[in-house]
């Protein structure tokens, strides 16, 4: 049903569009933190630091999955690993320009415990970003380095291997499945070697 009448207030636009919850947007705002703002889509994962000014939001520091292949990132960049490696990178970036605390924004997405968001929050605090959070809400170890992925494709594999041809289809082009955590460990090193001090 659609409310009219000489009371009816039309919201904001990017609120009627699901972009912003103003609200709690003017309450970070306020808090004069800077924002570490995580977006996803089915196949990227986009982190950002951001600064709140008048005349809109400054980025400090910013990372996309797809920038993860100039590590030598070989899987998808839509999964939990790779959402990781992209906050984890984007911590780097944030404390070499001098950011050391932010408050999480997840916009209007909705928090479900141990969700890529999560795992991109739990590789930005593990690369040295402060940010104010209930770490039971993080994904485990097992599942930010892709060790779920290699369990259930070796199941998968041995039950029916033509369900882990179609299912794994992207993964094997370029990396088998089973690899995962191996190459997750690789790409990680990459990031804290660019890291370097000094380098």
């Amino acid at each position: 049903m659609t409310r009219r009448g000489p009371r009816y207030r039309v919201m904001f636009r990017r609120r009627r569009e699901k972009r912003t919850d103003f609200r709690m947007r003017k309450a970070m705002i306020i808090s004069k933190a800077p924002r570490l703002v995580i977006r996803g889509s089915l196949k990227h994962m986009n982190v950002q630091v951001a600064e709140a000014l008048a005349i809109g939001d400054r980025i400090l520091a910013s990372a996309n999955s797809k920038n993860l292949t100039s590590f030598g990132w070989r899987a998808p960049t839509g999964n939990v690993p790779a959402a990781y490696l992209t906050g984890y990178l984007l911590g780097k970036k944030a404390v070499a320009t001098g950011v050391e605390r932010a408050i999480l924004d997840i916009g209007l997405a909705k928090a479900t415990v141990g969700a890529r968001i999560f795992a991109a929050l739990k590789g930005a605090v593990d690369a040295g970003l402060q940010v104010p959070c209930d770490g039971s809400v993080m994904p485990s170890t097992d599942r930010t380095n892709g060790g779920h992925i290699v369990e259930y494709a070796g199941k998968l594999q041995e039950a029916d291997p033509a369900a882990y041809e179609r299912r794994f289809s992207q993964y094997i082009k370029d990396l088998k499945p089973e690899e995962v955590t191996k190459h997750f460990a690789q790409v990680k090193e990459k990031i804290d070697e660019a890291f370097k001090e000094g380098k």
